[in-house]
């Protein structure tokens, strides 16, 4: 019992000295701490907002931003150890050895950080595109160092590791998807006409753009029909939406107009073989 109470004690009297010794500098360091945070959060969101008046994207204004934050935070933190007077030399030589011996730990999300900042600088893509990758599509929500956050018209969240952009055959279709089509009629309707009927029936419908505007022609010749060929352009998240929508106002213009959409026929012929 008398020696538990001699090592508390003890430590409370390295506490208590360290606290006389280094109260002042220990507030000052608060202090520091304190206010180059919100000095850092300031100049960061001044920089993005500065960046945005000048018309520079919202991805690299976001981005500038955050590394003037990060460079103030790293100067503050200098000062407020060097308040204790110690050195960072020691720790700067302790990172680069744990840096050294995590390298090959980390080279998969070094190399996705190295393919966010060559995806924030060369920007194929920007917020709100759309883009198609890999067989995956979705509209830019989020870009980040590490990755890139698309969202479907589901409301699905789709995180792509960035190293899985850069290098990749990218589709970028800027905020708007294509519908394409098929719609088959009779051989012996007339096709011009057809072909109107459907434009002024897609024409009907706000979602669908109208620069480039809606391409309908023939397509194909089939066995049954005269396929005609439909694409127009549409916002990526109402994309089914508006397909249906279209699907639903073509057929019923094309019943209104007299011209039938045909199902596969066939004729078939019996010999018969007398014996």
């Amino acid at each position: 019992m008398q020696s538990e109470l001699e090592t508390i004690q003890q430590v409370y009297n390295i506490v208590t000295e360290f606290i006389i010794s280094y109260s002042f500098q220990i507030l000052g360091a608060i202090i520091i701490l304190i206010v180059g945070a919100k000095l850092a959060g300031w100049l960061g969101r001044a920089v993005s907002k500065l960046c945005e008046k000048k018309n520079i994207d919202i991805t690299l204004s976001r981005f500038l931003g955050s590394i003037v934050k990060i460079l103030v935070l790293t100067f503050v933190v200098i000062i407020a150890i060097g308040k204790f007077g110690i050195s960072i030399a020691p720790f700067i030589a302790a990172l680069g050895a744990i840096a050294f011996g995590t390298s090959f730990a980390i080279a998969g999300p070094v190399s996705n950080y190295g393919a966010g900042l060559v995806i924030i600088i060369s920007r194929p893509f920007v917020i709100g595109n759309t883009i198609t990758i890999d067989g995956v599509s979705g509209v830019v929500d989020e870009i980040h160092l590490a990755v890139t956050i698309l969202s479907t018209e589901d409301d699905e969240i789709i995180t792509i590791p960035n190293k899985h952009i850069v290098g990749e055959i990218l589709h970028n279709s800027f905020a708007n998807k294509i519908v394409e089509g098929t719609v088959g009629i009779s051989y012996g309707d007339d096709p011009e006409k057809a072909v109107t009927v459907i434009q002024n029936a897609l024409a009907t419908i706000d979602d669908i753009c109208s620069e480039p505007p809606p391409q309908v022609g023939i397509e194909a010749f089939g066995d049954s029909s005269i396929d005609l060929g439909m694409r127009y352009w549409v916002p990526t998240k109402k994309y089914f939406q508006t397909l249906y929508q279209g699907n639903m106002v073509v057929h019923k213009a094309l019943q209104e107009a007299g011209i039938s959409i045909p199902f596969p026929q066939r004729d078939v012929h019996i010999n018969q073989i007398k014996n």
